[in-house]
């Protein structure tokens, strides 16, 4: 069977443009698209990229190109094509915008969400490299409103700037959850975009059943403990924007659960048990377990 996405980068693309760093956000777009592609079962063949512009700049468009053509190589698929516009009047000198498409295949035995999710099934957690590419908008709001610029010392990681900081690459997870997912352990993925976990996790899961997710199970990226403490950002509406540092999430029978970590930690994936399935009444729904100090 066939399966494809379709996706962007969102406001993320203003902090590439304001500081000048193009390549990652190709990068992101890939990931946001094949991402998608994977949690259904699907390994991606190509991709297919549109970029569109008031005026082209060839060093600029150059570099999206690569970090697209970058995130291909990651995904494993190959980069076919793709639409450069120009459009003056449209955006503004500078401004750019990004789309992209994906297409993968799976057999039709093989496709994700698997019908045997049940009460006592692990949730695995995977780590995010940081923001990914949702949330940019309050991400804005709130350097501004703590008066500091994209060339700032980052307050997390002072060695560099704030702007590289925040434009780190969204994580592909093709490789390491198709290999983990034809050894036949995986009976559900969710990639962790906006909405965050509760609003992606219930959309792979039957009626008939709850997630608890142990917000204290995996350690918090400082980038999000910064948001949270200088935006006064509480934990739900943290949970509802951000990733907080679990780019997707895996159901697995819990008697597989070990076997799953392991592989995905000799793929290179960090991975943490941060919930499990029990029991629920009607449309599936996550509970979340709040630490008070969470996510300090």
């Amino acid at each position: 069977m066939l399966v494809a996405t379709t996706d962007g980068v969102g406001t993320k693309l203003k902090l590439a443009i304001e500081t000048g760093r193009h390549e990652g956000v190709g990068i992101d777009l890939v990931a946001m698209c094949v991402n998608d592609l994977v949690v259904q079962g699907a390994e991606p063949l190509f991709f297919l990229d549109y970029f569109a512009t008031a005026h082209l700049s060839v060093e600029h468009a150059a570099a999206v190109v690569a970090g697209i053509a970058e995130g291909c190589r990651l995904a494993r698929c190959a980069l076919v094509g793709g639409e450069t516009a120009e459009m003056p009047g449209m955006y503004a000198a500078g401004d750019y915008d990004l789309a992209g498409f994906a297409v993968g295949a799976a057999e039709r035995g093989r496709l994700l969400p698997r019908n045997d999710i049940l009460p006592g099934d692990v949730v695995l957690g995977l780590a995010s490299s940081g923001v990914h590419a949702n949330g940019f908008s309050l991400v804005r709001r709130i350097v501004a409103e703590a008066g500091l610029g994209w060339s700032s010392p980052c307050p997390w990681r002072p060695e560099v700037s704030l702007g590289e900081a925040l434009l780190e690459p969204t994580r592909i997870y093709v490789s390491a959850l198709l290999d983990v997912h034809r050894a036949g352990l995986v009976k559900a993925a969710a990639h962790i975009t906006g909405g965050g976990l509760p609003g992606n996790l219930p959309r792979v899961l039957p009626d008939g059943v709850a997630v608890t997710i142990h917000l204290g199970s995996w350690p918090v990226p400082p980038v999000f403990a910064w948001l949270a403490r200088t935006g006064e950002v509480a934990a739900e509406e943290m949970l509802r924007v951000f990733n907080c540092g679990i780019g997707m999430a895996v159901v697995v029978a819990s008697a597989d659960a070990d076997r799953a970590e392991a592989v995905f930690t000799a793929l290179g994936e960090r991975v943490f048990r941060i919930g499990s399935i029990g029991c629920g009444a009607g449309p599936p729904r996550v509970e979340l377990s709040v630490p008070g100090s969470w996510p300090a």
